[in-house]
């Protein structure tokens, strides 16, 4: 078994696509995954299986639409590639608040995103990954999920620093 890092967009954000940690443990052991941890209310999943990280995003998704109707992105890693993700961090980790990481569900085309405006803010495309860090606050950052997402053409997820070590922590 070999254990991954999943992640759900857009779950339990602003009221809207409320999924109970419970019940998606629930239909995650329904579908067969094992050693299934959440962590948070926002779609931060540890699990083991044999799949391929896209056959489980493809399980995961089509099971959360068939039982809550909710169409959610998902993004997996495994625990080698969110280790490498946190170590390659360009920016410096000491103001830990303004540090994020958005996950992709590919690895764009483009290297550089063109958006206007961004102050003190600055990201790094790294394959897979965007790193942010944010002076200006993740409240007021034009690198937001949508942004990424509309300018590289992929799917984006985003978590702060403590989350991303967090979960790398939970799977020790």
């Amino acid at each position: 078994m070999k254990k991954y890092i999943v992640l759900l967009r857009g779950i339990n954000v602003s009221g809207k696509n409320k999924l109970p940690m419970a019940e998606l443990r629930e239909l995650l052991n329904d579908l067969q995954f094992q050693n299934i941890q959440t962590y948070i209310q926002s779609g931060n999943i540890i699990l083991e299986s044999e799949k391929t990280k896209s056959e489980i995003c493809k399980i995961i998704k089509d099971g959360i639409f068939t039982k809550f109707g909710y169409d959610v992105p998902v993004i997996t890693r495994t625990i080698l590639e969110w280790g490498k993700a946190v170590a390659n961090y360009p920016f410096s980790t000491e103001n830990e608040k303004i540090v994020a990481f958005s996950f992709l569900n590919k690895v764009p085309e483009a290297t550089t995103i063109e958006i206007k405006n961004i102050g003190e803010d600055r990201y790094k495309i790294d394959n897979d990954v965007v790193y942010l860090n944010c002076p200006s606050g993740f409240g007021k950052t034009k690198l937001t999920n949508n942004s990424i997402e509309k300018k590289l053409n992929v799917i984006a997820t985003t978590r702060n620093l403590r989350t991303t070590l967090k979960l790398l922590e939970l799977t020790k």
